[in-house]
């Protein structure tokens, strides 16, 4: 079971002197269970691919299927398609509209049909996966602080246990020790046998826990491959705004140099290759 691009292209506004084009001939797979990371610049089309994977934005050219579901308009499996793969957007802000934060993680359990009785249990659930304080069930979604927001918006999504996570740069603005904290619940959950999709321009992440990535550069496909392959497409083919990580470039200048490193991201396999160590 995979969520699949084919072709996959999107407009705003055509036909008119706002038309942008956000998307063209986007073509990939990622597997339940896995981890799919979609990395580029701001304004390379991210979130209007997030937003075309559960049936926010509808496709102009070319196809979306969850599990063998087209997402098209007026398909009778957009309702399990939405089931099936929630999305977390980048401002939390805007997912966040109930009066308590048992509300908002209880909304998506109980607008799927799940009886009442079994909503605490998904909501206590949701919120210890998510990492947000019990103390927290009761006071305002607004009235929490920015992190705090941030996971109260991924516990609302996984209340309703989807079989796809789709999070837009969860990771912005975020400390070490929380983005430490974010990303050990979405290994997690993939070993569980979810399906991460991560939105971000945040390569180091991108590369250290997916098992591929797509690039995406001015709405348009750079490359999509496993991370090592990607690392060496970036590295002989720079993509503005999209930083590589630091013992990458590390690695790379050591080779330019005439050392005899792998280019890595890793600190371990560069410092084996220099010192022998393990």
């Amino acid at each position: 079971m995979s969520i699949k691009a084919v072709t996959l292209g999107h407009t705003y506004h055509p036909g008119t002197p706002l038309e942008t084009c956000a998307l063209k001939n986007i073509s990939f797979e990622f597997e339940r269970g896995t981890w799919f990371s979609v990395a580029g610049h701001t304004g390379s089309g991210k979130s209007t691919l997030a937003q075309h994977l559960n049936g926010l934005l509808l496709p102009m050219e070319g196809q979306i299927w969850v599990d063998g579901m087209e997402v098209k308009e007026k398909s009778r499996s957009l309702q399990e398609i939405r089931r099936k793969v929630g999305l977390v957007f980048q401002y939390p802000e805007q997912q966040l509209f109930a009066e308590t934060v048992y509300d908002e993680i209880a909304f998506a359990p109980r607008n799927w049909g799940v009886p009442e009785n079994e909503i605490p249990q998904r909501v206590n659930l949701a919120m210890q996966q998510a990492g947000l304080d019990k103390n927290c069930l009761k006071r305002s979604p607004f009235n929490l602080s920015g992190g705090e927001k941030r996971k109260a918006a991924i516990a609302s999504v996984l209340s309703s246990v989807p079989d796809y996570l789709v999070l837009d740069e969860p990771t912005a603005g975020l400390d070490s020790y929380s983005r430490k904290e974010l990303t050990s619940l979405l290994v997690r959950l993939r070993a569980e046998g979810m399906g991460i999709l991560l939105v971000t321009h945040d390569l180091d992440i991108a590369l250290q826990f997916s098992d591929s990535i797509l690039v995406l550069q001015g709405g348009t496909q750079v490359v999509c491959e496993k991370p090592q392959a990607v690392l060496e497409h970036l590295q002989a083919n720079p993509v503005p705004g999209l930083k590589l990580p630091d013992i990458a470039r590390l690695s790379a200048a050591l080779r330019e140099k005439g050392k005899n490193v792998p280019l890595t991201w890793q600190w371990k396999c560069l410092k084996t290759a220099l010192f022998g160590e393990k």
